[in-house]
């Protein structure tokens, strides 16, 4: 609640925030987490800054997996750890407050890194990007038209090279990325099959996102054999986002010049001793190319991407499904609930609908 402080003449608000408690080497829980009340924070940009900066209050949060990453105490990743006890750091979509910054001013509503909290001052103003507010919901920009588009699209142009009629294999395919995957790779003219961990997202990918295919990966005690019935001629190419067994399952059913884009890894979140892979030989028979990748990797294509894909969206070509929790108190939940398969789409958290 926004409040005058008539001795100050500036504008003060409740800030609470969410903090990491300590570093973790397991899957996350909901208690890795706290809530706590940050006090009142002015709402202008601390005359003391140490540069242009960007103050803004956040509406919407995205929950991403590579963020549990970020929650071991790991400082030889493509992205620095959290720190114990401070706020957690995520993409966001906020309004801006206060700018001192001159390619930002008030009232702006912008994109980019910002805290778990519920006004956040960032300090690198230069890494956000302006959103131009239009038919399509703002939270689209944390998926469709955010990091988990552009990886879906970057990945699946730049490392798969599709051919129209390949073979196409997208695992957690009903999520914020395989679910866009799968209707670029159907939009080019690919025959598409995903795996998922519900009949609900099953139904939801054969009836809404129009994969030609689609299994729980649970009900299938043979992986290599329930592939082997969907691509009975193969596979030539596999957007793989679990990892484990069913990489291993994958690279026997692979096609001669397949190609494998290593998006992430979730099944292996969790472990401390990661699942071994036995089936990597056939990558030298089969010719099969192998190779991960991180959306920022692409920036350059970034443009392109939204024209396309905001285009793609408008003519009722490719559809999305977010999973919407509310209040910053609901975060930790929502953030847990990815590693076990609890949501259905891209899981954002709506901090204030203003």
């Amino acid at each position: 609640m926004e409040q005058a402080n008539p001795a100050a003449e500036v504008p003060t608000a409740r800030n609470r925030k969410v903090v990491l408690r300590e570093y973790i080497t397991r899957a996350p829980r909901e208690d890795d987490m706290l809530l706590v009340d940050g006090g009142a924070v002015p709402l202008r940009v601390p005359e003391g800054a140490a540069g242009p900066a960007v103050l803004v209050k956040n509406l919407y949060l995205s929950c991403d997996p590579y963020m549990r990453g970020r929650m071991r105490d790991n400082h030889n990743s493509y992205i620095p750890p959290f720190k114990p006890g401070s706020v957690i750091e995520g993409l966001g979509v906020a309004r801006v407050v206060d700018s001192t910054h001159p390619g930002f001013a008030a009232g702006d509503i912008v994109s980019g890194m910002t805290g778990w909290e519920e006004y956040s001052l960032i300090e690198k103003p230069e890494q956000l990007n302006k959103i131009q507010q239009s038919d399509i919901p703002l939270s689209y920009h944390l998926g469709l038209l955010g990091m988990p588009g552009f990886t879906a699209y970057a990945g699946f142009y730049e490392l798969c090279s599709p051919k129209k009629g390949e073979f196409v294999f997208v695992s957690a395919a009903s999520g914020a990325v395989g679910q866009i995957v799968g209707q670029l790779a159907k939009l080019h003219g690919c025959y598409v099959v995903g795996s998922a961990g519900t009949n609900q997202k099953v139904e939801l990918l054969k009836d809404k996102f129009g994969f030609d295919a689609a299994f729980n990966y649970k009900e299938e005690p043979d992986l290599t054999a329930a592939l082997k019935r969907y691509f009975p001629e193969g596979i030539d190419i596999y957007f793989e986002n679990v990892g484990g067994s069913m990489l291993d399952a994958v690279l026997v059913n692979m096609r001669m010049h397949g190609r494998i884009a290593v998006c992430g890894m979730v099944s292996q979140h969790g472990m401390t001793d990661p699942v071994g892979i036995h089936n990597l030989f056939f990558l030298v028979p089969k010719r099969i190319k192998m190779q991960g990748f991180i959306q920022s990797d692409f920036l350059n294509l970034f443009p392109q991407f939204l024209d396309d894909v905001a285009k793609h969206y408008r003519d009722g070509k490719i559809v999305y499904v977010e999973d919407m929790s509310t209040g910053l108190d609901n975060a930790p939940a929502a953030f847990v609930g990815l590693f076990s398969g609890k949501n259905v789409g891209k899981q954002v958290v709506c901090v204030s609908q203003e």
